[in-house]
C-alpha cells in the first residue's frame, strides 16, 4: 500500500468541504424557506431545522464559514492521511 501526502488529502478534504458550504449557500438562497426547510429536514434524516434555519445571512458571515469550513476539512483530512499512514509503518 502506498502512503498518503497529508498536506494534498488535507487540502482535497477541506476543498471538498469548502464546495459543500457553497452548495449549502446556494440552495438556500435560490430555494425558497419552506424548500429550504424540507430539504435540511429530509438532509439530516428528521431533524427539524425549522426553529434553528436562518435565511438571511450577511456575506461577512458566509466568507468566515467558507474559510472555517475550509480549515476544519484540512484538519480532518490531515488527521485522516496521518492515522491511515501511522497504521501502515506498524505494518512494515
Amino acid at each position: 500500500m502506498e502512503r498518503i501526502d497529508i498536506k494534498r488529502f488535507g487540502l482535497a478534504s477541506g476543498s471538498t468541504s469548502a464546495l459543500l458550504y457553497l452548495g449549502c449557500i446556494l440552495v438556500m438562497s435560490t430555494a425558497g424557506r419552506a424548500t429550504t426547510i424540507l430539504f435540511f429536514n429530509s438532509l439530516l434524516h428528521g431533524i427539524d431545522v425549522t426553529t434553528i434555519l436562518r435565511t438571511e445571512m450577511p456575506l461577512w458571515e458566509m466568507l468566515m464559514g467558507i474559510v472555517e469550513t475550509f480549515i476544519l476539512g484540512w484538519l480532518i483530512g490531515a488527521s485522516i492521511a496521518s492515522i491511515y499512514n501511522f497504521g501502515l509503518r506498524r505494518r512494515e
